[in-house]
């Protein structure tokens, strides 16, 4: 078991919003959180328009694949930020949760993802705070 805290993402899809959320997490926490993501009903691959998104802040996301949402994760994770995924997120007692209302960057081109990545980054910022975590670079 690790001391370092531990957040999983969650959306519908695994391939757009919880991407990002995870990538900016990893990258600015610079390893110092446990960082999952997954999905309710994962697409084949990463949202194209998340990938070009995220590689203008300087991460790569191309090696990254949609997961399912398992409840092994949920039961691993200190904090389950859940991003549209609705009844679909399994519930435990304990652990703390978070609902971040995010437009869904499906089907939108990058200059629509644009503004839902810094978003994202703005939250992760937050969240690093909260965790008692200094952003190696923002």
């Amino acid at each position: 078991m690790s001391d370092k805290p531990s957040v999983l993402f969650v959306c519908v899809h695994n391939a757009g919003r919880s991407q990002m959320a995870a990538a900016f997490l990893q990258h600015l926490s610079g390893g110092a959180v446990e960082v999952r993501s997954a999905g309710s009903a994962p697409a084949e691959s990463v949202n194209p328009s998340a990938v070009q998104a995220m590689a203008e802040e300087g991460i790569d996301i191309t090696a990254e694949k949609p997961k399912i949402l398992t409840t092994e994760a949920v039961k691993e994770s200190d904090v389950v930020i859940t991003m549209g995924c609705g009844d679909t997120c399994p519930v435990f007692p304990g652990k703390r949760y978070e609902d971040w209302e995010l437009e869904d960057p499906a089907g939108k081109g990058v200059e629509s993802v644009r503004p839902i990545r810094d978003d994202i980054k703005r939250r992760i910022l937050g969240l690093l705070g909260e965790l008692g975590v200094t952003p190696v670079s923002a």
